[in-house]
């Protein structure tokens, strides 16, 4: 299977930063013909990018106490194989680098076996608490930001 890049890493940018999480199918997400309700997949990648925002110390809460509103731009999933009840799923979340003030990831949901089952990606902007875009990245990202570009990014 063709291998897809939603993002680019450009030249001198550091690599993506990764997390991955497991979750199992509960009975209440699956649908009448036994797989996984299309509109719970969110949630599944949800936890793995919360996950990783919050090893990073970029979270929603770090965001939000510093003013900060992180919304949703753009979500979109490639469904390639259904999710069943009761298995477990590595779901795994990369982040990439973004001089702009955004947040870019990526996820794969893999099974047991490392089958690819869904994949794609989410594109998150960042407003102050008057919801106005910020273009810059807040002052409270900047040592982070450092970090990653020099590649000593500690993750929890």
């Amino acid at each position: 299977m063709k291998k897809i890049e939603y993002f680019s890493t450009p030249a001198g940018a550091p690599k993506p930063l990764e997390k991955s999480v497991f979750r199992t199918v509960r009975f209440n997400e699956i649908d009448p013909m036994g797989i996984m309700w299309h509109g719970h997949y969110a949630g599944f990648i949800e936890d793995a990018r919360v996950a990783l925002g919050d090893s990073l110390g970029i979270g929603y809460q770090d965001f939000y106490d510093h003013g900060v509103m992180i919304p949703l731009r753009q979500f979109h999933v490639d469904y390639l194989a259904p999710l069943l009840y009761a298995k477990t799923y590595e779901i795994k979340a990369r982040l990439f680098y973004c001089e702009s003030a955004r947040l870019n990831y990526d996820f794969t949901i893999l099974d047991e076996n490392q089958k690819v089952m869904a994949r794609g990606c989410s594109v998150q902007l960042m407003v102050d608490k008057d919801r106005n875009l910020l273009f810059e990245w807040p002052e409270f990202t900047r040592d982070f930001f450092n970090a990653w570009k020099e590649g000593s990014v500690k993750q929890k």
